[in-house]
């Protein structure tokens, strides 16, 4: 049964199921709102201003949205592709946020769309709103202390590391001798002009071991009242920018960061906003999760070691414990086997508690003789940076100890060896620990502190919000109600007269390797069928350039394979060229917006289940099943369902798009849990009939109108 309600647009008037919340809220909030138009209005000045259309499901989520700010119950909207999420969100967010004096942090999942609100939708807002407003709207943009340009350290505050394998800068008077030097030669000439030193602004990148250079995390720091260039500090200023904004645009990581632990990231605000919601719980995840390599430990007993040109005392003796530990801890992750572990072998736990023991020692070491440092800015940045490694070995260590003797329900925490193969051989073996669930630390330290509406185009998983409201924390069973709703708005595609779902049923089911050839022959006419114009969705990269090299040779469409080029410049090629094909995996199946007529087929292999050995999903099912759920439809069908979905949303990205989604995993249509998945897709006409649908491939292609663009954009 589902903690919340849900319900189709339009929105029908509801209780306020939160004790805190006025009697009568309209009535106090319309005393209060300074004369400010509603949010209807606002919204309607917005859409104009931009030269869009009013779309009503547009509508019914600001209406939500401004209830659920007022009423202090959470809300997940689904709001199909098309809708103008951005500026749903955005106008009820402002309004609140002049209204109260108050700051509205909107938490995105990936860069794209942080700058797309930051670059287009944000300005065009606000020169919109404020002839309706009393004053301008402030928005600003937080990331991470890591995303920005660090001056102490650019400009040599640290110093400098005796083993040369231990930094990645060259000799300065030596000019750059590799490619990675001439990347942190490119980044202190860009140092001298940047206004923001914000690493996105940097096109095109550089690599994550050149970054690590000229940047520090938030425990490297050494805080702007110690550092030289503290008033001239990038992180500082994005910080200041933030505290003064309406609108704060930020990221799912740092959102996890400020809600996980202890260290205020952002400032101080009273409701969230969470787009791209579907990506919550891995994003939060991956920002939780900890990692251990002999490496890794051993980098960090040289620097402890280091310190001892300092007057600390204790250090030499501490540091070699540690480096015998790294030493140890190589030699035992050798030997594991790869995969979850359900135990530790007797020999990797007394390294690790070696290594805790010791990491703990280094740490108090460097604690005790930090005094003597005051007044030596390099040394201490060194200091810093070193006791922040210290710390996180002997947080990842003991997490990792303390995963263990509990049944698999109880444990906080999942284990997982890392081993590296094949192209990755050089990568050492690598102890991984993560959150078994997100959910119950994002229900105390987000739903419970903050009123928070979360939106995505796929939220409704078989026909439901509770699968992903669980996963979050806001239905957990046993535990206490919070009051939230779920709301579909809808979308303005007509589905069923603009796309076709065809399910090959009559294909074997799918192979545990290789494609099998039915499914390369079922490819191969489809992709003919359509003339090119084809999206590739895989479920791995072997399967992807499994079918790019064999079909190659078999049509004559132009075929690009992730892994060619930039990723970004692929999909550039695939838009601007109609018959051109381009297969790839994972990063495809959600972000891509190709409009128009140069996609008209997304193909899917199979559906996408998390691997048998996948750690995480695998402990997840157990643990559902060990508290008498179903660990197979809670968390695999819910992940397949919430990717196909993702993928299928590729095929119409504005109201004239045409097209066919093709599914070849025939389990699709004939197993148990396929209604299920089905129902989690986009409404589209289906069919299992091959003609028929390469015969409506043909009349596409062979119409082709021109790419239309929409007046609003999709987000």
């Amino acid at each position: 049964m589902s903690a919340g309600r849900t319900r189709k647009a339009p929105p029908e008037p509801k209780a306020h199921a939160d004790p805190k919340a006025p009697a009568d809220l309209s009535e106090s909030t319309g005393e209060d709102d300074g004369g400010l138009p509603s949010v209807p209005e606002l919204l309607a000045a917005a859409v104009a201003g931009i030269g869009g259309a009013e779309r009503p499901g547009q509508v019914a989520m600001a209406e939500a949205v401004e209830d659920a700010i007022e009423s202090g119950e959470h809300l997940a909207v689904q709001a199909g592709t098309g809708t103008g999420k951005s500026l749903a969100y955005l106008v009820p967010a402002v309004r609140h946020a002049m209204t109260a004096e108050a700051t509205v942090v909107v938490a995105t999942a990936t860069i794209a769309l942080q700058r797309q609100l930051i670059d287009r939708d944000l300005p065009r807002l606000v020169a919109a709103l404020k002839p309706l407003l009393e004053r301008e709207p402030t928005f600003a943009i937080l990331k991470g202390r890591r995303n920005y340009l660090c001056l102490h350290r650019q400009r040599g505050g640290f110093a400098a590391p005796d083993d040369p394998q231990d930094s990645l800068f060259e000799p300065a008077d030596s000019g750059p001798t590799s490619p990675l030097g001439r990347q942190v030669k490119r980044l202190h000439e860009w140092a001298e002009q940047t206004k923001t030193g914000d690493r996105d602004e940097l096109v095109p990148g550089v690599p994550e071991a050149a970054w690590r250079q000229v940047s520090v995390s938030a425990q490297e720091c050494i805080g702007a009242q110690r550092c030289p260039f503290g008033s001239r500090c990038f992180a500082e200023r994005a910080r200041e920018a933030a505290g003064q904004a309406h609108i704060v645009v930020t990221n799912h990581a740092l959102l996890a960061i400020d809600a996980t632990s202890d260290i205020e990231v952002l400032p101080p605000h009273d409701v969230v906003i969470i787009d791209e919601a579907h990506d919550l719980v891995d994003r939060v995840t991956s920002a939780t999760t900890g990692e251990l390599s002999g490496p890794a430990v051993d980098a960090a007993a040289r620097r402890a070691a280091r310190l001892t040109e300092s007057p600390l005392e204790g250090s030499p003796a501490v540091a070699e414990g540690l480096r015998h530990a790294a030493a140890a801890l190589s030699i035992d992750l050798a030997d594991e086997p790869a995969g979850r572990m359900d135990e530790l072998s007797d020999e990797l736990a007394a390294t690790l508690r070696s290594l805790h023991e010791a990491a703990d020692a280094c740490a108090k070491a460097v604690r005790a003789n930090a005094d003597a440092l005051e007044d030596d800015p390099q040394r201490i940045g060194t200091l810093r940076m070193t006791l922040a490694s210290l710390e996180e070995l002997y947080d990842v260590s003991g997490r990792v100890l303390g995963a263990f003797g509990a049944d698999v329900a109880g444990r906080g925490d999942v284990v997982w060896l890392d081993q590296p193969f094949g192209d990755d051989s050089r990568r050492p073996p690598t102890l991984r620990v993560a959150p078994l669930e997100v959910g119950p630390v994002l229900r105390e330290r987000l739903f419970r502190e903050h009123t928070v509406a979360l939106t995505s185009a796929t939220l409704a998983l078989g026909g439901s919000f509770d699968p992903l409201a669980i996963q979050w924390g806001l239905g957990l069973p046993g535990a206490d109600h919070l009051a939230w709703t779920g709301l579909d708005v809808g979308s303005p595609f007509d589905h069923p007269r603009s796309g076709i779902l065809y399910v090959a049923r009559h294909l074997p089911p799918p192979g545990r390797d290789q494609l099998p050839e039915a499914y390369l022959t079922e490819l191969e006419e489809l992709i003919e069928a359509a003339g090119g114009r084809t999206l590739g969705l895989f479920s791995s990269m072997r399967a992807a350039l499994q079918a790019a090299d064999a079909l190659r040779d078999r049509i004559k469409q132009p075929l690009l394979c992730q892994g060619d080029d930039v990723t970004a410049q692929l999909v550039r090629q695939f838009a601007e060229d109609e018959p051109t094909c381009l297969f790839g995996t994972l990063s495809l199946w959600q972000g891509v917006d190709v409009p128009g007529p140069s996609l008209q087929l997304v193909v899917i292999d199979r559906i996408p289940f998390p691997r048998p050995d996948d750690p995480l999903a695998s402990a997840r099912q157990r643990a559902v099943a060990a508290r008498g759920g179903n660990g197979f439809m809670t968390v695999a069908a819910a992940q397949a369902a919430l990717l196909l979905a993702q993928g299928a949303g590729r095929l119409l990205r504005t109201v004239t798009d045409r097209g066919v989604v093709a599914v070849l995993d025939p389990r699709l249509m004939t197993a148990r849990y396929g209604g299920f998945l089905r129902t989690s897709l986009p409404p589209f006409w289906t069919t299992t009939d091959p003609a028929l649908v390469r015969a409506a491939l043909r009349r596409l292609a062979a119409s082709a109108p021109p790419a239309a663009t929409d007046p609003l954009p999709a987000h």
